[in-house]
């Protein structure tokens, strides 16, 4: 019997010391996975269609189409509700309104750190819009046959915009761009219009992945490396795996497509959303299928961490995580300077994406990108085209709401994209800026920056004081795509960390065991009291083995 109690409490205390070792040891950081995508261009793959109508053999969409309204017409010959559809949304209005302040954002009302905005650039902007014609504020918003359907639909990859056409796609094959020896075909709308389909991540990535004017400059977990994922770029979208397209998760009714990052649901809370009951919550979000307490019981410490922390934190180690990469900065204040020989010339990055630009200043990339943490509540308040600035300081393109007493807010991993951009330096205002055309007051046409400001001013109806300079900005995106397989996400290690203060070191406002900013005199009394508990049982326990044996 002694030796029996012995022996098991030798395994007691053993079992004890090797949990404590075990609890102290910091797991060796997951090997990363360095496979990529390499860079794709958008192409189709052609796949049978589940739809139930032909098109092909509508009499209404035989015929030699010379323009995309022309196509649109006859669209709406049968889809009679579309157009009235389409015009109600982001895609067709490029403005978005606050549900929670009402302010107006959007591409039509805000300037960001980029492009800057679409005013006065609208032949080139509209590229990436879903109509036909917008060129200046003259443009119909009402007109419904300058709704272009083909942009979103297109399943044969041949239908394309290019910027200076204000939205219409190639009629006449032509150079692009100009002087480089590489050409664009003029479409053939008959046969886009016969096999049109559901939009595809070609569709949704044509304009998506290309923000900014080139292939994942702009969002950081959108590029088209994400034409043909796979499972360690992102575990959904994987094309041998789960192969979501963008609508699964962004599913649209009435061609209003949930999700946008102007209204980021960032702590949804309740189980995962069930077919056919009415739900009016954002369905583009981790918790719609996978609810909130998403991990299984003996992981159940997980689960309390979607009190504090977005999906996305643990989920997307890093964006951008591929070879094409994403912009970190845009410094304008570099545009206009031009090469010894006074000319103005371009120059690319050890990887080939374009690193300076005479017309555009200088640009500085990086792939797997750790992101910068923060609360987040889903609330953005944007600078809109007017507002004063202050100088002296950073400007925050937006001001990302939330904080850790604020119970719609989650620790959200973000894109924080810096620029140095124009502004007036007497009505402290960012400004508009005329940069595409051919035009004398053209920004990449002439290089001159007072005749671009001018006209860009002018054309938005702003007072400009002939003043400019430029200024420090930033802007902030939540990153949602990417999602890593499980076995990528983040360890607690990567949290926990005292030497390093780990991935949230700068986030405030929360208690993380670990992390080295605790109170250090409460942490050792905690320690003591665990240390003396320790004594105590192995006191008792040598205590009962004394008073067994005596007894024996």
């Amino acid at each position: 019997m002694l030796t029996r109690t012995r022996i098991t409490l030798s395994a007691l205390v053993a079992g004890a010391m090797l949990a404590a070792l075990t609890a102290l040891a910091e797991p060796a950081p997951a090997k990363p996975n360095t496979a990529t995508a390499a860079p794709q261009a958008p192409t189709v793959a052609k796949q049978k269609s589940a739809s139930t109508a032909d098109h092909s053999k509508f009499k209404e969409l035989d015929k030699d189409f010379k323009t995309g309204p022309e196509v649109t017409e006859a669209c709406l010959i049968c889809h009679n509700e579309a157009a009235k559809q389409v015009q109600h949304t982001k895609h067709w209005t490029w403005e978005s309104v606050d549900p929670k302040t009402g302010q107006k954002r959007g591409k039509k009302n805000i300037i960001n750190n980029y492009c800057t905005s679409p005013i006065s650039n609208e032949k080139d902007c509209m590229a990436c819009h879903a109509g036909y014609g917008w060129k200046d504020s003259s443009f119909d918003f009402t007109v419904e046959k300058n709704v272009d359907c083909l942009v979103c639909h297109d399943t044969t990859g041949t239908y394309r915009k290019l910027p200076g056409d204000a939205g219409h796609p190639v009629y006449v094959r032509r150079e692009f761009p100009p002087g480089s020896g590489k050409f664009v075909e003029a479409v053939d709308l008959k046969k886009v219009a016969q096999n049109i389909g559901k939009p595809s991540r070609t569709n949704c990535g044509s304009c998506h992945f290309f923000g900014a004017g080139a292939n994942g400059a702009k969002h950081g977990d959108l590029s088209s490396s994400l034409q043909h994922p796979d499972k360690y770029l992102d575990v959904h979208m994987d094309e041998k795996g789960l192969n979501f397209s963008c609508a699964t998760c962004h599913s649209t009714s009435s061609h209003q497509v949930s999700g946008s990052r102007y209204n980021v649901a960032a702590a949804v809370t309740g189980p995962a959303h069930i077919r056919g009951k009415v739900d009016t919550s954002n369905p583009a979000s981790c918790q719609s299928c996978h609810g909130n307490k998403p991990h299984p019981a003996k992981m159940s410490r997980l689960n309390d961490h979607t009190n504090k922390i977005a999906c996305q934190t643990c989920h997307i180690p890093e964006y951008a995580r591929d070879n094409i990469g994403t912009e970190r900065s845009w410094d304008w204040s570099q545009a206009t300077v031009m090469g010894p020989d006074g000319k103005p010339f371009v120059r690319k990055d050890s990887a080939g994406r374009r690193a300076f630009d005479s017309k555009k200043g200088a640009w500085v990339w990086e792939s797997y990108v750790i992101p910068e943490y923060r609360w987040f509540n889903g609330v953005s308040k944007f600078k809109v085209i007017g507002d004063k600035i202050d100088p002296s300081k950073t400007v925050q393109i937006n001001e990302v709401g939330g904080s850790p007493n604020d119970p719609d807010s989650r620790i959200w991993p973000t894109n924080v994209h810096r620029g140095k951009q124009p502004y007036d330096k007497v009505n402290l205002t960012l400004t508009l800026q005329h940069t595409g055309g051919e035009d004398d007051t053209a920004l990449w046409h002439n290089y001159d920056w007072q005749k671009a400001i001018t006209a860009g001013m002018k054309a938005g109806g702003l007072p400009y004081s002939g003043q400019y300079g430029f200024v420090d900005t930033e802007q902030t995106w939540p990153i949602t795509h990417m999602v890593a397989p499980k076995g990528d996400a983040l360890t607690c290690v990567q949290c926990h960390d005292s030497k390093t203060g780990g991935r949230l070191k700068n986030v405030k406002g929360i208690y993380m065991p670990g992390r080295g900013d605790n109170n250090q005199l409460l942490d050792k009394a905690g320690w003591a009291l665990a240390l003396l508990t320790l004594l105590g049982v192995l006191a008792h326990g040598a205590g009962r083995i004394y008073m067994s044996y005596r007894k024996g």
